[in-house]
């Protein structure tokens, strides 16, 4: 039975859980960076925990149209993890990974969606290494799923999962910016037990 209830999370618990935030969505800039080869800022994370019907809007609103890559996540911890991009920044970050000279509009090819499952397991796979760094704890990652969608229906695929954990899910809004201004947003999604394994191995 796990001891904790993202209901009922305090002030310590939080901070521990935004800690692990900024240090995942650190070490994904720095692949994102590696990745494009180029100088990749990032802003502090906002790190919240929300209800699940506040999600959509926290990222724009529910009808936004979103890129989400989706991972299951195994090992020591389950759940899962998702990257979203908003489509602007989804279409940007391909064209940057191309050599595109010009953002494509229209339909996202196959070549481009293969892109973009690249970019989101890059960047989810650092932000799982860096949890399981932090942790000691072995976290595998399984093949990346995409949608390209409205918000709203893309969080309805893990909306089972989301409804496990109560009511809250731990969102982490990062803005990457090289020339030109990126959001993306992790969330992060562990059944309560593995939230106690994380918490445990930090001592708390």
């Amino acid at each position: 039975m796990a001891k904790l209830d993202l209901n009922h999370v305090d002030g310590i618990y939080f901070d521990v859980l935004k800690e692990i935030g900024n240090i995942g969505a650190g070490n994904a800039t720095t692949a994102l960076a590696q990745l494009l080869q180029t100088k990749v800022d990032m802003k502090v994370p906002k790190v919240a925990l929300l209800e699940f019907s506040e999600v959509g809007e926290a990222m724009g609103g529910a009808e936004q149209i979103m890129a989400g890559i989706y991972q299951a996540v195994e090992g020591d911890i389950t759940g899962s993890i998702m990257f979203l991009l908003e489509e602007k920044s989804a279409r940007i970050l391909v064209a940057k990974l191309m050599g595109m000279e010009e953002v494509h509009e229209g339909e996202f090819t196959e070549m481009e969606i293969s892109a973009l499952k690249e970019i989101g397991n890059i960047i989810t796979g650092s932000y799982l290494s860096s949890l399981s760094t932090l942790t000691n704890l072995k976290i595998i990652s399984s093949i990346p799923d995409i949608s390209i969608d409205m918000a709203g229906a893309i969080l309805s695929v893990p909306a089972i999962e989301f409804g496990t954990l109560g009511d809250k899910i731990l969102l982490i809004q990062t803005a990457f910016s090289d020339d030109v201004k990126l959001d993306g947003y992790f969330i992060l999604v562990p059944d309560l037990e593995s939230y106690d394994k994380i918490l445990s191995s930090l001592g708390m």
